[in-house]
């Protein structure tokens, strides 16, 4: 797999990535990643039709997965600290 390029976005870091006859798209959003895959055919072909592609509206859509990504780990962590807080520990004396 080698990067063919990126997508220039001022909050995401988005790279294109080609192996074989298959494309991924890769968005980066601090510590979140989603990746898109693409199998080549005579339409999807080059660098530029992905481009296409990943028009304004996929990466708004995007953008939107990425605020859920968000809250599924802040509910999961909320979780997680509630039962921690809930432990009880042996007393040391």
């Amino acid at each position: 797999m080698r990067i063919i390029g990126y997508i220039e976005h001022p909050n995401l870091k988005i790279s294109v990535f080609k192996m074989d006859d298959k494309f991924s798209v890769k968005f980066e959003n601090g510590l979140y990643e989603q990746t898109y895959k693409f199998r080549g055919n005579m339409q999807i072909d080059s660098f530029e039709s992905i481009k296409e592609i990943v028009d304004a509206q996929f990466i708004q859509d995007v953008q939107l997965e990425f605020k859920s990504l968000y809250h599924i780990k802040e509910k999961s962590m909320i979780r997680f600290m509630e039962k921690r807080e809930n432990e009880t520990f042996d007393n040391i004396v």
